[in-house]
């Protein structure tokens, strides 16, 4: 699911992580995942919907960018993984 953004922008990169981190929260809460992964997405999702509001090129945003993006992926990873292992085999 995962698709590479080395020609993205920050702006633009942090704009479809919080869509993937977004759809996942909706995703979980439906499957009624654990209370830990629905939690953790949900923090990421407020974390980088709030600062996708910002200017993150320069400022206190900035410097908190990496390590969002960081956590908003190992929250999706996370669900993904619980997920997949409760999908039914064929």
């Amino acid at each position: 699911m995962e698709q590479p953004t080395d020609h993205l922008d920050k702006p633009t990169e942090l704009r479809h992580l919080l869509r993937m981190v977004k759809t996942s929260l909706e995703l979980a809460i439906i499957a009624r995942a654990p209370a830990d992964i629905v939690n953790r997405l949900g923090k990421a999702s407020g974390l980088l919907d709030a600062v996708s509001q910002l200017p993150i090129e320069q400022g206190p945003a900035h410097a908190m960018v990496p390590e969002l993006m960081a956590d908003g992926m190992a929250a999706v990873a996370m669900w993904q993984r619980w997920e997949k292992e409760r999908a039914p085999a064929a």
